[in-house]
């Protein structure tokens, strides 16, 4: 059984993932968002912390006892990765799966549609600016670029290393939920990497 940290588990990658735990592992999850009404009916396996990940109290609380966090987050993401990285080295909890996208290395090849990168499209710098926050701490972390996310059913994935070209252009919330379960469970697979996850 592994604790589980789910920063951003109202959202829809948030929200899949928490069910794939669930149907998948005996694990326990802490589910953090700024709305925990939003959750609905917690199992017998959660409970829920009311909070951002900028609010250090709040933070703090929440990452007591974990073993693992995932964190799917949106706004000023570099920002909120000083703000975890910070609260998790002052926690002593070592295992980060924080979710970037696709094209923040200019990765994504013309034959899947080399616009989706930071080159032609600036609207990632912030993707870019929190990974690089992520990659230069001494956690053990997996920053997770997923392509365009839909809700597909299959947990049919690909997953590329950093300087590997990106794979194809969608993938399902299903499928990140599936690789984010093995991660969580495996502490050696995607060790201070970065991996993109397409659809095969």
């Amino acid at each position: 059984m592994t604790n589980v940290l789910i920063i951003g588990a109202t959202g829809s990658v948030g929200s899949v993932t928490r069910q794939y735990f669930l149907d998948h592992t005996d694990d326990q999850l802490t589910l953090m968002a700024r709305n925990t009404r939003r959750l609905g009916q917690l199992s017998d396996r959660e409970r829920a912390v009311t909070g951002s990940v900028t609010g250090t109290a709040a933070l703090t609380a929440a990452l007591k006892g974990q073993d693992v966090v995932f964190a799917t987050l949106s706004g000023n993401l570099a920002g909120m990765a000083k703000s975890l990285v910070a609260a998790m080295d002052e926690t002593g909890v070592k295992r980060l799966l924080f979710i970037a996208s696709m094209g923040i290395y200019n990765e994504i090849p013309a034959s899947v549609g080399a616009s989706g990168n930071l080159a032609t499209n600036p609207m990632l710098q912030g993707y870019r600016n929190a990974a690089d926050v992520v990659e230069a701490s001494d956690l053990n972390y997996t920053v997770i670029r997923p392509g365009w996310f839909d809700n597909g059913n299959d947990t049919d994935y690909q997953v590329t290393k950093k300087g590997e070209p990106f794979g194809g252009h969608d993938v399902s919330r299903k499928s990140i939920a599936d690789l984010v379960v093995r991660l969580a469970h495996d502490e050696t697979l995607g060790s201070r990497d970065s991996l993109g996850i397409n659809r095969k």
